[in-house]
C-alpha cells in the first residue's frame, strides 16, 4: 500500500464542480489519486465531471443514477482503495494548495492522530478564549485544535484506522465514525494553524452560488432542508452556530455515549422545535 486515495462526490451544482474538482486535482501529487462518484441525472455537473475524469490522478469513476447519499461513496473509498491515508474533499470546498502535504507530514510525525483536517469557518467566527482551551501541541511542532470529530471535508485519515473500524455506519455518519476512532485512542482535529478550506456553501463565500433567498431556495444544502432554513441570512447563521458548536464541543467522551447523548439530542431538538424548524 501506498499513497493518498481522495473521495469527491459530485451532485447537482456544476459551479462549484468546475472550481473544486480542478482545484483538487492540482494539489495532488504523484501519489494521490482521486476517486469520482457522481450522485443523480443533472448533465450540466455530469458534463464537468467528465471533462476531467480522464485526468491523470482520477483513480477511478463511479455514476449513481439516483441521489445515494454519502455513506455509499465513502465506504466505496474505504473498502476499495489501498493507499495509506484516505481523504474526502467535498465538492464546494476548495482546501489550501499544500493542504495534502502538511496533513501527511503530520500524521507521519504523530502516530495517535486519526482524523486531522482542514478548517472551514472564517475569522469572524473564532473565539479566541474558547481556542486556547482546545489547543494542544504534538511531537515535531504539530498543533491541534482538539475535536472528538472533524466536518466530512478536506479531512486526511491514516489507513489502519479504516481497517479498525471498518465502513461508516449510515445511522452513525461521518460523525459517529470520528467519536469512534477517539475511543479507540486516537487523536482527532482540526491542524493549527489553521489549514484553510474555502467553504462554498457558505454564503460568506467569494465563490459561492448563493446570493439571494430565491437562489438558496432553488437549492438549498440538505442540511438546510432538514432544519428548515430558507433564507440566506438563517443559513449564515447557521454556519455561524456550526463554528461556535465545534469551538465548544467537550472532550469528555462520556458526553457523546449513553443518556448524556440523549439528554444532547433531545435539548438540539427542542430549540429547533422552539424555533419552529424542528424535522422529528
Amino acid at each position: 500500500m501506498s499513497g493518498v486515495d481522495i473521495l469527491m462526490i459530485t451532485f447537482n451544482r456544476p459551479e462549484y464542480v468546475r472550481l473544486s474538482l480542478p482545484h483538487l486535482l492540482s494539489t495532488c501529487p504523484p501519489d494521490a489519486r482521486v476517486w469520482l462518484w457522481h450522485n443523480g441525472t443533472d448533465q450540466p455537473t455530469l458534463d464537468a465531471v467528465e471533462e476531467l475524469r480522464h485526468h491523470p490522478r482520477v483513480h477511478r469513476f463511479h455514476h449513481s443514477a439516483d441521489n445515494v447519499g454519502l455513506s455509499a461513496p465513502t465506504n466505496w473509498l474505504f473498502t476499495e482503495s489501498t493507499g495509506d491515508y484516505v481523504s474526502k474533499v467535498d465538492d464546494d470546498c476548495l482546501p489550501d494548495p499544500d493542504w495534502l502535504a502538511r496533513l501527511r507530514r503530520a500524521h507521519q510525525d504523530v502516530p495517535q492522530f486519526g482524523v486531522i483536517g482542514c478548517w472551514r469557518f472564517p475569522d469572524e467566527d473564532l473565539d479566541e478564549r474558547l481556542l486556547a482551551a482546545k489547543l494542544a501541541d504534538y511531537a515535531g511542532g504539530h498543533r491541534l485544535l482538539r475535536n472528538h470529530w472533524v466536518q466530512g471535508s478536506g479531512y486526511l485519515a491514516k489507513r489502519e484506522l479504516v481497517e479498525r473500524l471498518g465502513p461508516v455506519d449510515a445511522r452513525k455518519s461521518f460523525t459517529g465514525w470520528c467519536l469512534d476512532a477517539a475511543r479507540r485512542g486516537y487523536t482527532n482535529g482540526w491542524y493549527y494553524p489553521f489549514i484553510r478550506e474555502d467553504h462554498m456553501d457558505d454564503p460568506r463565500s467569494p465563490n459561492t452560488i448563493y446570493h439571494t433567498d430565491a437562489e438558496f431556495l432553488a437549492r438549498r444544502p440538505l442540511s438546510a432542508q432538514a432544519t428548515g432554513v430558507t433564507t440566506v441570512a438563517e443559513w449564515t447563521d447557521q454556519m455561524r452556530h456550526s463554528a461556535r458548536v465545534v469551538q465548544t464541543a467537550s472532550l469528555d467522551l462520556r458526553e457523546y455515549q449513553g443518556w448524556r447523548n440523549r439528554r444532547r439530542t433531545l435539548v438540539r431538538r427542542a430549540k429547533l422545535a422552539l424555533s419552529g424548524k424542528a424535522r422529528w
